[in-house]
């Protein structure tokens, strides 16, 4: 049984190399109307959202993040870079894994940028790494709650949730987020 789930998972991580992310691609426009759906969803989840949002300098949003994993783990998915509320730039994350793991999990991810040097450093990478180019502080918030954003001093915060509310520990350690050409 451990050598076929090493075998599966060999084979799934070869064939996420092979095909090429461009295959399952999403057109910019297609991004925006998810990103905009998902900024709904957030600001119907979290009471005092909307405050918080208008305090960043820009915001990160991945409307979809999908991770598989047999054995060897993958995740990826496109998101948007508002700043003033306006797409500024596309972007990709990806993030692997290795351990004990089977199955998949679809999540939505909001990092928003609360200084203008930490927005500033974000974009002038070339693939900024969680845990590598910057710290990402994850709020663990129950759906319907609030929570009080002169509390929040971190430069960089992240939020994972799905349709049905905030999920608890999570993790964005070691996500790469690559800029993407949408024109």
């Amino acid at each position: 049984m451990n050598r076929l789930l090493r075998l599966v998972g060999s084979i799934f991580a070869l064939a996420m190399l092979v095909v090429p992310a461009s295959l399952y691609a999403a057109s910019a426009a297609v991004i925006d109307i998810s990103v905009d759906e998902t900024i709904e969803i957030f600001k119907s989840d979290v009471n005092g959202s909307e405050v918080f949002l208008n305090q960043a300098a820009g915001i990160l949003v991945f409307p979809r993040v999908i991770k598989v994993g047999i054995g060897i783990g993958g995740e990826t998915g496109e998101g948007a870079l508002r700043i003033g509320g306006k797409t500024v730039d596309y972007y990709r994350t990806s993030a692997g894994s290795f351990g004990f793991q089977l199955g998949a999990q679809a999540k939505a991810v909001l990092i928003a940028f609360m200084t203008k040097e930490a927005l500033d450093k974000f974009q002038n990478s070339s693939g900024w790494k969680v845990g590598v180019d910057g710290s990402v502080a994850l709020i663990d918030i129950g759906a319907g709650k609030s929570f009080d954003t002169h509390n929040i001093k971190d430069p960089v915060v992240g939020f994972v949730f799905n349709s049905k509310g905030l999920m608890y520990n999570l993790t964005l350690e070691g996500s790469k987020f690559t800029k993407l050409d949408k024109t």
